[in-house]
């Protein structure tokens, strides 16, 4: 394959200027990007990425190609973008198309540009068909051509047989001229280094296990005498220092005296963001360095629809090595909200069954979405093995508040009246503190209970600082679903609307769980 033309001879659509105001670097919704890989070149900082077209209700990573940002100056948002960039077949004969994942393009010392590719080989006989490409050309721009024609330089089967997915590649050329690469996912993280010519692999491929939480998206880079490796890590919990849920990641880093280890953990520098996935790539540029990373921030953005953002990266040189300071994540202004009677936002939530199974989130109720497809941490949820016959849930404000409805969203996998899984109540009932005790609240109107939609429950006004959903499970006899619920919402008065809400509440519980 030549050149990266399109094939049956279709133009790729125009490079053309983004002008933007903040993160996402291209938020319009016009094209999704992820995965980014930064490099400067001739004084100009590339980004490279990945294309999410998933529909908006489909959780699959539909990414057919790569596309390429491109700017002087990073404080100015003026980006020039370069849609449809690449596409793994047009450079890559053996590959299929179609899994433009993660890949990462690096400067090598004969000054030629090398593409480090992850696609999926044609024909492959391995269980899992990821492997590795490379391309090189002469400008970050192309065209490129394969610097492998005979097949990839990573699979199952080369160099040597491994049950690893080999995606995520991350090479780094030191000013010495020696190049290195790591690759993998799913906890797993290999690396080695690579020959002069930049595809064949020097030695055993190493194996890290010293980076807790490593879960996939290693970035390699050194500074001074410090190797760093970024990555994406899923160490949850109630207690950890990266995440509740396992299906979030934060980025977290470590550092080593070679390029090679051995590695020793550092900390957190990203916390998770709006999508479950990040991926991280560091870069300096014009003095200053940079974290890049994507986010589902964009219009009508998803966790299968994610946007490239950058912001500034400061260090403490004070420590030694030198420490990479947390990442303060910004965002592109967003209009005024009108007013609003639902005040959940600003209310703590608890729930009976914490600490809440990691693969869900709690703090997803009141979060203001209800996406049609979601995934377990868009949702609170109870589901264990052997799961109880009745669960609760329940708001707190920092200061007392009016209430008269409640909306509940909830989401199943099992139709209403199912004994397992997940699914509707049988029934349920709102519950509020009168500062004495626990209240049915007053008047209430019928308690719906359907998959899907919010179930609307009107009441008599009340005032107080807790309000509780008390839900009993389908089932009998010891075998009973679980609940998942979206999104809680808390509603005051249609006289009281606004926008300023009170404070989330930081201190100890002023209601009772019993």
């Amino acid at each position: 394959m030549a050149s990266n033309s399109r094939a049956q001879g279709a133009a790729a659509p125009a490079p053309h200027e983004i002008q933007g105001n903040s993160n996402p670097i291209l938020g319009d919704g016009s094209y999704y990007s992820a995965d980014p890989a930064p490099i400067v070149s001739n004084g100009r900082l590339y980004i490279l990425a990945g294309r999410d077209e998933a529909p908006p209700d489909r959780n699959d990573f539909i990414m057919n190609e790569w596309q390429l940002f491109a700017t002087d100056d990073v404080a100015s948002h003026r980006w020039t973008h370069y849609p449809s960039f690449l596409k793994p077949e047009q450079v890559f004969h053996w590959a299929t198309p179609g899994h433009a994942y993660a890949g990462q393009i690096v400067e090598a010392k004969n000054g030629r540009y090398y593409l480090y590719a992850p696609v999926q080989e044609a024909n492959s006989t391995n269980e899992d068909s990821f492997a590795i490409g490379v391309a090189v050309a002469s400008s970050p721009l192309g065209p490129w051509t394969d610097a492998h024609p005979s097949g990839p330089i990573v699979s199952q089967s080369v160099p040597l047989a491994n049950r690893m997915q080999n995606i995520d590649p991350t090479a780094f050329v030191d000013e010495d001229g020696r190049a290195y690469l790591y690759w993998g996912t799913f906890g797993q993280l290999r690396g080695a280094e690579l020959a002069g010519d930049m595809v064949t692999l020097r030695g055993t491929p190493v194996a890290v296990h010293t980076l807790p939480g490593f879960f996939e998206a290693s970035w390699l880079f050194r500074r001074g005498a410090t190797w760093y490796m970024v990555y994406a890590d899923n160490q949850a919990g109630p207690h950890s220092p990266c995440t509740p849920t396992v299906y979030h990641a934060c980025i977290a880093y470590g550092t080593a005296p070679d390029a090679l280890g051995p590695w020793t953990y550092q900390g957190v520098i990203l916390p998770p963001v709006s999508s479950t996935t990040s991926h991280p790539g560091v870069i300096q540029f014009k003095g200053k360095w940079y974290l890049v990373y994507h986010t589902a921030d964009a219009k009508d953005g998803g966790n299968f629809r994610r946007s490239v953002a950058i912001d500034e990266l400061h260090w403490d040189d004070a420590a030694a090595p030198a420490r990479m300071l947390p990442v303060a994540p910004t965002q592109a202004p967003m209009p005024p909200q009108p007013p609003s009677r639902n005040l959940a936002p600003a209310a703590f939530a608890t729930a009976s069954n914490e600490p809440v199974p990691v693969q869900y989130w709690l703090a997803s109720l009141n979060d203001g979405r209800t996406p049609k497809n979601p995934l377990p941490p868009e949702m609170w949820g109870t589901w264990t093995p052997h799961n109880p016959s009745s669960q609760w849930v329940q708001y707190e404000w920092s200061r007392p508040v009016l209430l008269n409805q409640a909306r509940l969203w909830f989401w199943g996998d099992q139709p209403p009246g199912a004994s397992q899984g997940v699914t509707a109540p049988a029934s349920w009932l709102l519950e509020y503190w009168t500062g004495h005790a626990w209240a049915a609240v007053p008047h209430p109107g019928s308690y719906s209970a359907e998959l899907g939609r919010f179930n609307d429950v009107a009441f008599r006004t009340v005032r107080t600082r807790c309000l509780r959903a008390r839900l009993q499970a389908s089932g009998s006899n010891g075998h009973y679903a679980a609940f998942g619920i979206e999104e809680f919402e808390a509603d005051a008065p249609r006289s009281m609307a606004k926008r300023d809400l009170p404070p989330v509440p930081t201190g100890p519980s002023a209601c009772p769980e019993k």
